[in-house]
């Protein structure tokens, strides 16, 4: 049967006509949704938000990394649909799981999401099958949270049905590498998994897909890519703190590393970290390698500097203010940006978020401005984004660039900021006495 069976899909596969059910229409979802239905798969979207099932149906695009006709189109020519019940999954010859993996106020991985979706999905999965997780997770999840309840129905793994991880790459905001182009890794439970699942990914993305000899190799990839950023990030950040007390620029001392054109690759200090990855996915490793008697010291470390980065900001926010004889307590502050990165209206993980957080609890009255998140609704920061005009500007006792927005008009700001604080370099050019910016020593 597992030959018959793997050869029918494989065929369905090349040939455009399986059926696909993407379980989950969040930032990864739905992306990859909308580039398999344009493969020319038949596609359907199986998400529990009743908000998401409707704007899908109807073509209407509520994911920034989504092309607004490319859904439309898709849904327009029957390729695409969203429903809320997982009895799509009986139909389905593919179901790829993009479903969220936090962590629990512990920094320990919480897969409830997707234990959730695969036992919903269970009654209707079904021999000839290939599912392929993509939440990013532990190395193991695949094998020890999915394969258990595969087999649980009498299923064989590898004959009967086929399983594969495949780490999502999303980059929101990248205009460069988008879910099409960029290179994929996939690892099956068995070498048929793992051809079924390159042959899928194949036919949908540009760029190389690189088959591994396991589930648990392509989930510890994912982990290595970005504990390769948190480290890194961390380490400049560190390093901010340091020139900040030396009285060296370290957005000077990076553009003069960074000339070298071997061993250096550049990373830019900030506030601390946000978005769905960095923040989060390196603590699945580090929560798994105490099972095997490991200390993952790096990432440990990297995790404690960063999130001290929003403290150290709202430190120089009181030392600042203080210079001026004003407390921060009754101070007007201005934060510019809330998202966790630029040109997105993302806010997940968002240090900008802890900061407003931070100031609100020492009494600060705080405005944002945000070009992408017109409106807040998070502890220490319930408001509306406020119009950036001059007259906002120099009511605030302090301006702080937390998101360095292209849209922004910072030489407004400064021209008119009694203060300007800037964490992310975007005042560069810019030789006022009213700016100091993060890592760049004092005044």
């Amino acid at each position: 049967m597992g030959e018959d069976a793997a050869t029918a899909l494989r065929q369905k596969i090349e040939k455009r006509s399986a059926k696909i059910a993407v379980i989950g229409l969040g930032y990864v979802g739905l992306p990859l949704a909308v580039e398999k239905a344009r493969a020319g798969y038949t596609v359907i979207g199986i998400e529990r938000n009743p908000e998401r099932v409707r704007s899908v149906n109807r073509g209407s695009n509520y994911i920034g990394d989504v092309v607004d006709d490319q859904l439309e189109a898709v849904v327009a020519e029957g390729r695409l649909s969203a429903i809320s019940t997982f009895d799509g999954v009986a139909a389905a010859d593919v179901v790829a799981i993009c479903v969220p993996t936090p962590l629990d106020a512990n920094k320990q991985p919480d897969t409830r999401h997707v234990e959730f979706v695969v036992e919903q999905a269970l009654p209707y999965v079904h021999k000839g099958q290939l599912l392929v997780l993509e939440s990013t997770s532990y190395p193991g999840t695949t094998e020890e949270v999915i394969l258990p309840r595969l087999t649980s129905k009498g299923l064989c793994v590898g004959a009967d049905v086929f399983l594969a991880f495949c780490p999502e790459r999303v980059d929101p905001g990248n205009r460069t590498y988008r879910t099409a182009n960029t290179p994929r890794v996939v690892g099956g439970t068995t070498p048929a998994c793992t051809e079924l699942a390159r042959a899928l990914y194949a036919a949908v993305v540009e760029g190389e897909v690189l088959g591994v000899s396991s589930p648990r190799v392509a989930e510890m990839a994912k982990l290595l890519e970005n504990v390769f950023r948190i480290v890194n990030i961390s380490l400049v950040n560190e390093l901010a703190l340091l020139c900040e007390r030396m009285g060296i620029d370290i957005w000077e001392v990076i553009e003069a590393a960074k000339t070298k054109p071997f061993g250096f690759m550049p990373f830019y200090p900030g506030p601390g970290l946000g978005g769905h990855c960095i923040p989060l996915d390196p603590f699945y490793l580090s929560w798994k390698a105490k099972a095997y008697d490991f200390a993952t010291r790096f990432i440990d470390l990297a995790g404690q500097v960063n999130d001290e980065m929003p403290h150290h900001v709202v430190e120089r926010v009181g030392e600042l203010l203080n210079r001026a004889g004003r407390p921060v307590n009754g101070a007007r502050i201005l934060l510019l940006g809330v998202a966790y990165k630029q040109d997105i209206g993302d806010v997940r993980e968002s240090p900008a978020l802890k900061i407003a957080e931070l100031l609100t609890a020492r009494g600060a009255a705080l405005r944002y401005h945000d070009p992408h998140v017109p409106r807040v609704d998070r502890p220490g920061l319930v408001a509306a984004s406020v119009p950036l005009t001059p007259e906002e500007v120099r009511a605030a006792d302090l301006v702080l660039v937390a998101t360095a927005h292209a849209a922004v008009d910072y030489a407004m700001v400064v021209h008119h900021a009694t203060c300007v604080l800037d964490t992310r370099n975007a005042t560069r050019g810019f030789d006022a006495s009213t700016i100091t910016r993060l890592g760049a020593g004092s005044r």
